[in-house]
């Protein structure tokens, strides 16, 4: 079928229980996170996740999140997540960067950096 999207590589987070599970299992697997928080709402939030399908595909050994914020408010909250979009960058459970606005050059280069 043309133009049929395929399967996104990113996970998306429906609840704070799904959110921990899927922290653990990276953190337990050593393997970096990205979490895009974003919202309906938002159209550089909306317009970015192709790109970070796109990103996803490509760096199989980091696991992509999703969060819309209006769905999981306690991540956000918990995330102190003001502003969308914002990208969050994880290892071992920690954040180690995080970024706020659609700006995909720089998204590509931090996540790079990540598995770095």
């Amino acid at each position: 079928m043309a133009g049929h999207k395929s399967e996104s590589r990113v996970s998306k987070v429906d609840s704070e229980t799904t959110w921990d599970l899927f922290l653990s299992q990276a953190t337990n697997q050593a393997r970096p996170v990205v979490v895009h928080f974003t919202a309906s709402w938002c159209m550089p939030s909306v317009v970015m996740e192709p790109f970070v399908d796109e990103l996803a595909s490509i760096h199989h050994d980091i696991l992509f999140l999703l969060v819309v914020v209006d769905e999981v408010k306690e991540v956000a909250s918990k995330m102190e997540i003001k502003a969308m979009p914002t990208f969050v960058l994880m290892k071992d459970g920690v954040v180690v960067d995080k970024l706020i606005g659609a700006n995909p050059d720089e998204v590509n280069k931090r996540v790079g950096g990540l598995i770095n």
